[in-house]
């Protein structure tokens, strides 16, 4: 399965530290060598602050070895320099964890609330990239948690125009994702949203990578938070912007967008868009996934969708976001060969449906039963023929306007609010906005 992997892909846009549970997923699949990814493992920990641990993979990888003396070295540096910030941490702290100062100073923001610290508890400005340096080395620890609480007292007291502002909006979405905080991270996502796409003055080529990283980001928050499969939908699918950033960078992100229309309750009128999309990006990028619904939707080849669900299977089982949704997108895809073939026959074999849903005669039927009680379909099943027979049904004219129009409104909001964002970027400029910040990746690979 290693063909249809995309961790290597997938990685090349995530911080470091998002990229260690990617790789126990793979070690605990298989797909690849545990030397190959332990090894992996060792030069991304090199990179970072995590020594203790870097000595535990290195163990397993060398048990015969002793503790490389780098590692040791640099434990006692990482020991000594925490050490350092805990003592210049210490009266910063002491100011901003008080209840009582906290309570008085509520209300104040940004600048206003620094100037107020400064007047009247001997606060430095100086203090506050102290705070960011310390989360930035908290976090290289691995120690997430507190990565975080530092990173929400320096956006509290940090300038607009600070140079690391946007730097730790990316490090306190990964602190989020990585306490698995979901609730957070997805407010933390909204946020840099925001941040990305109303900032004015960023060069395109800038923004473009920004839009890029976050669809990556994003993926850790939608496949684990109950809101993230219509998220993620309307963020990939129907904002043109995102959409453009994975057609031009990563036309990989297909395949989440695609297992997340197939399992969305709103599938049938999600199709339509979807498939216009795969078939005009099949060049670009193609794996089981997006080829089930380009056989299904376009050639009406059921044999051959049939054998693409089949290695849907096992690329799902494999697939660090998407083996949640396995069961689910299985039904779906099934119920889909179902109602597209029931759309183009009158009158169909029980076991040869079994057979291209991969089930047996007697499961066939009942599922078949079933969905015709809770889809409402008008069918009927021939027990002695073995057969199930469609009754011909005729949409009228109304109901295609109907159907046509379903998404229109949906598509129309986002248009209308791109605009406004467009106008409000044009205002920026005329009344003399001023230059964008430089934007930082919070550690970048």
């Amino acid at each position: 399965m290693a063909e249809y992997d995309l961790t290597t892909k997938i990685a090349s846009y995530l911080d470091r530290h998002l990229v260690f549970p990617l790789l126990e997923f793979l070690a605990e699949r298989k797909i690849y060598n545990e030397s190959d990814v332990l090894e992996t493992k060792i030069q991304l920990l090199t990179q970072t602050n995590m020594v203790d641990y870097a000595v535990d993979v290195y163990k397993q990888l060398h048990p015969d070895s002793p503790d490389p003396e780098d590692l040791v070295e640099r434990r006692g540096l990482v020991v000594s320099k925490l050490h350092e910030f805990d003592q210049a941490l210490g009266p910063i702290l002491d100011i901003l964890t008080d209840s009582e100062e906290l309570e008085s100073s509520s209300g104040k923001e940004d600048q206003n609330l620094l100037e107020y610290l400064i007047q009247n508890h001997q606060f430095e400005v100086k203090m506050v990239d102290v705070i960011h340096d310390c989360a930035k080395f908290k976090f290289e620890c691995g120690t997430y948690a507190d990565a975080a609480e530092y990173l929400y007292f320096y956006r509290l007291l940090a300038p607009a125009d600070h140079q690391n502002l946007m730097s730790a909006e990316w490090g306190k979405l990964s602190c989020s994702i990585l306490v698995q905080d979901w609730d957070s991270a997805l407010e933390e996502l909204a946020k840099l949203r925001r941040e990305i796409d109303e900032t004015p003055n960023v060069p395109h080529l800038t923004r473009l990578q920004q839009r890029t990283w976050l669809i990556h980001w994003s993926l850790f928050v939608y496949f684990n938070h109950p809101k993230g499969q219509e998220e993620i939908i309307n963020l990939f699918l129907f904002t043109q912007d995102y959409l453009n950033a994975i057609q031009t960078c990563c036309p990989h992100i297909f395949r989440y967008l695609t297992a997340s229309v197939i399992t969305s309750k709103k599938r049938q009128t999600l199709l339509k868009d979807l498939v216009r999309i795969i078939k005009h990006e099949s060049y670009a990028y193609r794996d089981p996934i997006t080829e089930f619904v380009e056989c299904l939707y376009v050639k009406f080849d059921f044999d051959l969708a049939q054998q693409k669900l089949a290695e849907c299977e096992k690329v799902l089982e494999n697939d660090f976001f998407l083996v949640a949704c396995k069961g689910a997108f299985i039904e779906n895809a099934r119920l889909s060969i179902f109602e597209t073939f029931c759309r183009i026959h009158h009158c169909i074999s029980i076991s040869m449906l079994a057979t291209k849903l991969n089930m047996s005669s007697d499961d066939a039927e009942k599922w078949i039963v079933n969905l015709i009680r809770n889809a409402k379909l008008d069918a009927k099943i021939d027990a002695l023929e073995g057969h199930v027979i469609m009754n011909t049904q005729t949409t009228s004219l109304y109901q295609r306007v109907i159907d046509k129009t379903k998404s229109l409104a949906f598509q129309s909001q986002f248009v209308s609010q791109n605009i406004d964002k467009k106008k409000a970027a044009i205002s920026a400029v005329l009344a003399g906005g001023a230059p964008p910040q430089a934007v930082q990746r919070w550690a970048p690979s």
